[in-house]
C-alpha cells in the first residue's frame, strides 16, 4: 500500500529529472554555440610547457587578412562570418601592403606561475598589437613595431615581445594584428621571460663579437690612415663604421638603445645604413684593386652606381614604407652583383688581391639574396636568413683588413725598389756608376787615412754578338745577369760590386790588399766567367777582360781611377788573349 502511494511521486520525480536534462543539454548547446560563434575563440588551444621551448603557434591559431587594414578589433571579434584559415606551420602569410593580418588564438587556464611572452622575432616589424578583453570588457591593446618608439613597448627588446596573461580558472581569447610593408613570414612563438633572458645571453655573446669586430675595424682603417698615409684604409674604417651599424639595425639593436624615442629613423635605419654600406664596399674595392688608374669606364661605372645609392639613400629616407622596399631590392641585386664583377675582372687581369677579394665577398652577396628572398616573402625568416648576412659580413671585413695589410706591403716594397732605382740597376740588383763612384772614394780616403790599399776592378763583357750569333738574342741578353751573378760570388760580404754599362761592371776590394792578392782576383774572376752555365752549353760562356789598379797608390782619386781603368780596357782588342791588366803606378803630371 506504501509502495503505492509512492509510486505517482516517484513517476512525477522522474518526469521533472527528465525535463531538467533536456534543457540542460539545450542550455549547453546554446552555450556550445555562442562559444563557437565568438570570432575570438580559436581553432585549437594551445599547450605552454616550460620544458619545451620555444612553443610555436604553427597552425594552432586561425589567421585572416584584412585587405584594407580599416577592420578594428570589435569588428573582428563581432564578424562572424570572416573566413578564418588555420595558421601556417612555416609562418610565410600572403601579407601586402596596406594589408592587415589577423591571428586569433586561445591560452588555456594555468597557474601564474611563469611568465609568459609571445615572440615575433622580426626587428623590422612595422606594428604588431595583441587585444585581449578585460573584466569590463574592454578589449585592451599591446603595441609594438618599428612605428612606435620602444620605449613604450610592453616589453621594451630587440624584436617585438607582448606578454601574455594567465587565468586560472577559463581560457584567454587573443587577437594579434600585423601590419608590414614588406610581407610576414617570421615564425609567431611563446616563450617565458626566463627562457629570454637566457637567450639575450648568448645573443649578446655573438652580438659582441660582431660589433668588437667592426670596431677594430674601425681603429684599424684609422691607423692606417695615420701610419701609412693610405686613403684606402681611410675606405675601410668607413665601411666598419657603417658595417657595424648595419648589425645593429638588422638585429635591433639600434632602435633599442641608439634610438628608441625616434621610430621613424628606427623604421628607416636599416634600408638607409644597409645602402651606405653596400656604397662602403664597392668604393673599397675599387681601390683595392686600382680600378681608377685600369679602367676609367668600369671605374665611372661604379661611381655612377655609388651616386645613385647616394640619392637612393636620400629617396629612402623620406618615402613610405611601402615603396622602399620596391626602391631597394634593386640596388640589392645591383652593387653586389657590380662588386663580384669588379673583383672578378681583376682577378681576370692577373690583380693578385682580386681572387681574394672574390672569395671575401661570395659570402656576402649569398647571404644578401637570402635576405631579400625573406623580404620578398619567398623564404621565412629563419636563424639562417636572419644570421648570414650577419655571419657573412664578420667574415668578410677580417679578410679585406688581411687585405689591405698584403696590399700596403706590396706597396712598401715596391716604392723601395723605385727609391732604388737611381742607386740601383734594376736588372742585376747590382749599384749603378754614382753609388759606385762614392764607394771608390770613400775608400780611397780610408785607405789613406788607415795607411793601406785596395783594390778597384773594371770589368768588360767582350763576346755578347758572338753569344748572340751562335745562341740567341735570348742567351745573349741573360748573359750580363749570369756574370753579375759570378761577380757576386767572388766577392766577399765587404766588397762592392757595380754595374757600369750594359756590358761593363767594377768591383771594390776593401783592403788591407796586396798586389799578389790583387794578382790573382782578376784570373779568378775570368776562370768563374769561364765556367759552364746550368742549362746552357758548355761553349754558352762570358769571356771578360779584367783591369785592376791598387788605390791610392795607382789611383789617388775615383776620377782618376775609373778613368785609367776605362782608358786601359779601350786600347784592348775584344779578341785579346790577354785578359787581365793591371794600371801602373800613378805619376803625377803637372
Amino acid at each position: 500500500m506504501g509502495f503505492r502511494r509512492l509510486s505517482p511521486h516517484l513517476a512525477v520525480t522522474d518526469a521533472v529529472l527528465t525535463v531538467m536534462r533536456r534543457c540542460w543539454r539545450a542550455c549547453a548547446c546554446v552555450l556550445l554555440l555562442a562559444m563557437a560563434g565568438q570570432a575570438a575563440l580559436a581553432r585549437t588551444v594551445l599547450e605552454l610547457d616550460a620544458g619545451q621551448q620555444p612553443v610555436a603557434l604553427a597552425d594552432w591559431g586561425d589567421y585572416w587578412i584584412d585587405p584594407t587594414a580599416q577592420m578594428t578589433v570589435d569588428q573582428i571579434a563581432g564578424g562572424t562570418t570572416l573566413p578564418w584559415q588555420e595558421t601556417l606551420t612555416k609562418g610565410i602569410y600572403p601579407l601586402q601592403p596596406r594589408q592587415a593580418l589577423w591571428i586569433r588564438f586561445t591560452v588555456p587556464p594555468a597557474p601564474d606561475a611563469e611568465r609568459w611572452l609571445l615572440e615575433i622575432a622580426y626587428p623590422a616589424l612595422d606594428r604588431a598589437s595583441l587585444y585581449t578583453l578585460d573584466r569590463a570588457g574592454l578589449w585592451r591593446e599591446q603595441r609594438t613595431g618599428d612605428l612606435t618608439p620602444v620605449n613604450q613597448w610592453p616589453t621594451p627588446h630587440r624584436h617585438p615581445l607582448l606578454v601574455v596573461n594567465f587565468n586560472a580558472e577559463e581560457p584567454t581569447h587573443y587577437l594579434l594584428r600585423i601590419n608590414n610593408v614588406q610581407g610576414f613570414s617570421a615564425p609567431i612563438r611563446f616563450v617565458s621571460s626566463s627562457y629570454v633572458l637566457r637567450g639575450e645571453q648568448k645573443v649578446s655573446l655573438f652580438l659582441g663579437v660582431y660589433f668588437g669586430l667592426a670596431l677594430l675595424g674601425l681603429v684599424a682603417g684609422l691607423a692606417g690612415v695615420i701610419l701609412l698615409k693610405d686613403r684606402a684604409y681611410l675606405y675601410y674604417a668607413f665601411c666598419s663604421v657603417l658595417v657595424g651599424l648595419t648589425q645593429a639595425a638588422i638585429t635591433g639593436v639600434a632602435a633599442l638603445h641608439l634610438l628608441p624615442d625616434y621610430p621613424q629613423w628606427a623604421d628607416r635605419s636599416l634600408v638607409v645604413l644597409g645602402v651606405w654600406m653596400l656604397i662602403a664596399l664597392l668604393l673599397l674595392n675599387a681601390t683595392i684593386v686600382s680600378l681608377a688608374q685600369r679602367s676609367r669606364l668600369l671605374n665611372g661605372l661604379v661611381w655612377a652606381v655609388m651616386l645613385a645609392g647616394a640619392a637612393l639613400s636620400l629617396a629612402l629616407a623620406l618615402t613610405d614604407s611601402e615603396l622602399r622596399i620596391r626602391l631597394i631590392v634593386p640596388y640589392l641585386i645591383l652593387a653586389p652583383l657590380l662588386m663580384l664583377g669588379v673583383n672578378l675582372w681583376a682577378w681576370r687581369r692577373g690583380d693578385r688581391f682580386g681572387g681574394w677579394l672574390l672569395l671575401s665577398a661570395a659570402p656576402f652577396a649569398l647571404s644578401l639574396a637570402l635576405a631579400i628572398s625573406r623580404y620578398l616573402g619567398w623564404l621565412p625568416l629563419s636563424f639562417v636568413t636572419e644570421q648570414a648576412a650577419l655571419a657573412s659580413m664578420a667574415l668578410q671585413m677580417p679578410a679585406m683588413l688581411a687585405v689591405l695589410v698584403l696590399r700596403s706591403q706590396h706597396r712598401r716594397e715596391n716604392t723601395r725598389r723605385i727609391r732604388g732605382l737611381d742607386r740601383v740597376d734594376p736588372s742585376t740588383g747590382l749599384i749603378n756608376e754614382s753609388v759606385f763612384a762614392e764607394r771608390l772614394a770613400r775608400m780611397i780616403a780610408r785607405s789613406e787615412r788607415l795607411r793601406h790599399q785596395g783594390a778597384v776592378l773594371m770589368i768588360d763583357l767582350v763576346n755578347t754578338e758572338q753569344i748572340q750569333r751562335d745562341f740567341g738574342r735570348k742567351a745573349a741578353q741573360d748573359l750580363p745577369l749570369r756574370v753579375a751573378e759570378r761577380l757576386l760570388s767572388t766577392a766577399r760580404d765587404i766588397d762592392s760590386a757595380a754595374r757600369l754599362s750594359e756590358h761593363r761592371f767594377s768591383m771594390l776590394v776593401e783592403g788591407p790588399f796586396s798586389a799578389v792578392e790583387a794578382a790573382t782576383l782578376g784570373p779568378r774572376i775570368v776562370a768563374r766567367c769561364l765556367m759552364p752555365y746550368h742549362g746552357l752549353s758548355v761553349e754558352c760562356v762570358a769571356q771578360v777582360h779584367v783591369a785592376y789598379a791598387l788605390v791610392p797608390r795607382q789611383g789617388p782619386s775615383a776620377e782618376i781611377a775609373l778613368a785609367r781603368l776605362a782608358q786601359t780596357l779601350a786600347g784592348v782588342s775584344p779578341h785579346s788573349k790577354r785578359a787581365v791588366f793591371m794600371i801602373p803606378d800613378y805619376v803625377a803630371t803637372v
